[in-house]
């Protein structure tokens, strides 16, 4: 997606996640999210677009202080995070520099792609905590596996152990037609790229993108993930469970 395409998503899933705060069961808890309740999941979240916004602007890394109580409504507080982070990517230009975590390139384009995902993910937890049903587009699951698989299983050495990858993995999605390679390596780290569907493999595992991106974030285990495994199902079902993500 280009960098007016991110910002439109982002606008969307921000004031999808607003309304869930104005909405949900604050006290609830959320899946997959540790101890967490709902009111904390948006605090996490708005502290993330208050911590992306200074790097938008500024280009410099910051300190993730993630847990600064808000000192008004909370969905009233939330929504003035998002909406100074939209201001400062519409304000940016993408291609000037800026700091990630990653091994993206060093641009502040890298940070509408990023905002996007953390908050469709936290969306779909959001969504889970209130009781309600929340499906992620394949367009923007398929990216978001893009993102895990090329920028930060790099660099996933800083957050975890490396995922064990014994033979080559092809991992694909049925509904976009995406595929990418994943490759043993001496370095430890496990080599990745995109590739052809075609593309023979030890093992494919194959199925729709959101099933994928979810399980890369360890919001859905293997066997709810509605992903296929052909080959060598114990070197993939090993690789597959990560953890991949910071």
């Amino acid at each position: 997606m280009t960098p007016d395409e991110y910002l439109a998503r982002l606008r969307e899933l921000t004031t999808g996640f607003a309304q869930v705060a104005r909405t949900g069961d604050h006290a609830a808890s959320v899946p997959c999210c540790g101890d967490w309740s709902l009111r904390d999941l948006v605090v996490h979240l708005g502290n993330v677009h208050r911590w992306a916004t200074g790097i938008v602007r500024t280009g410099d890394p910051a300190p993730q202080i993630f847990e600064v109580e808000p000192d008004a409504d909370l969905a009233t507080w939330y929504g003035e995070s998002a909406d100074g982070l939209i201001e400062a990517l519409r304000e940016a230009t993408p291609d000037d520099g800026a700091w990630n975590f990653t091994a993206a390139v060093k641009t502040k384009s890298f940070w509408f792609r990023r905002q996007v995902h953390e908050t469709a993910v936290h969306l779909l937890d959001a969504h889970r905590a209130a009781g309600t049903e929340y499906t992620l587009e394949p367009a923007v699951a398929a990216d978001g596996v893009d993102e895990v698989l090329l920028s930060m299983l790099p660099k996933v050495k800083r957050w975890h152990t490396p995922p064990a990858v014994t033979v080559p993995l092809l991992l694909k999605t049925s509904d976009t037609g995406h595929a990418w390679l994943i490759t043993p390596s001496a370095e430890d780290v496990p080599g990745s790229r995109q590739a052809d569907p075609a593309e023979a493999a030890e093992a494919v595992v194959e199925g729709p993108a959101e099933g994928l991106d979810l399980l890369l974030w360890q919001r859905v285990g293997l066997a709810e993930s509605g992903l296929e495994i052909t080959g060598d199902v114990v070197a993939a079902e090993t690789f597959l469970a990560g953890p991949f993500t910071p």
